[in-house]
């Protein structure tokens, strides 16, 4: 979450078009989203494996309030928050271990950096005046 909140920051207070700083950060976003989930799966069995051998219970108070974002929510829920409260690892890799088609977490991951990277964008502009943005110039 923070890089997704400091890229638009960052490259407000360079002085890059606000264009430029919203397609960069969605840019940022998919390449780790594509590259988690490409790996994804085999990360996922290695983690599963990981946990059985230390004798770690299958669920904890995290991963079951995960399940229970994506029972209610589905892939929407879990992409929504994915930028602002898993970050773009995290995201893809609850997704992953959720079995989602990859092609699914693409698509709603997309949207998600898309809505996000756009908000966090004009936030930056909005805001460019206050003097967190001078420590950049």
């Amino acid at each position: 979450m923070f890089k997704f909140v400091a890229g638009p920051v960052a490259g407000v207070a360079a002085g890059l078009p606000a264009g430029l700083v919203w397609g960069l950060t969605v840019a940022g976003m998919m390449t780790t989203v594509i590259l988690i989930s490409s790996v994804g799966k085999a990360w996922a069995l290695h983690q599963r494996r990981k946990r059985a051998e230390k004798g770690k219970p299958l669920f904890s108070r995290r991963s079951r309030t995960i399940v229970s974002i994506y029972r209610r929510f589905g892939m929407v829920g879990i992409a929504f928050l994915t930028p602002v409260l898993f970050s773009p690892i995290g995201g893809t890799v609850i997704a992953t271990q959720l079995h989602v088609p990859r092609w699914r977490i693409l698509l709603h991951m997309l949207w998600s950096a898309l809505l996000w990277g756009g908000a966090l964008t004009l936030l930056a502009v909005r805001f460019s005046y206050l003097p967190i943005f001078d420590q950049y110039r």
